[in-house]
């Protein structure tokens, strides 16, 4: 299943998609983003029957994504892998923006 978090507004759509079918719960992208965006749980606050642990996006920054996220976010054609994408190594996180 893809969760999608984040929102849309006038400039733009600002969402991080995690995969919970590829997301593993390893706590990687936790310690590599420096805005601290994720939160492991014990269980998918989106889906009731799925009780295996995975990482979400902590609650209240969910309205906060495109500035929390904008410090990693560089600009230019030479763009390098976002730092929890790239500790992601089941590469179930992605951004929409």
């Amino acid at each position: 299943m893809l969760a999608n978090y984040g929102y849309s507004d006038g400039s733009g759509n600002y969402f991080i998609t995690i995969d919970t079918d590829k997301c593993n719960a390893c706590g990687a992208c936790v310690e590599a983003c420096p805005a601290q965006i994720f939160q492991v749980v014990d269980e998918d606050p989106n889906d009731p029957m799925n009780e295996e642990p995975l990482t979400i996006v902590v609650p209240e920054k969910k309205k906060k994504l495109k500035y929390e996220c904008g410090l990693c976010k560089p600009s230019g054609d030479d763009r390098p892998a976002l730092p929890c994408v790239a500790a992601c190594e089941p590469c179930a996180i992605s951004h929409s923006w």
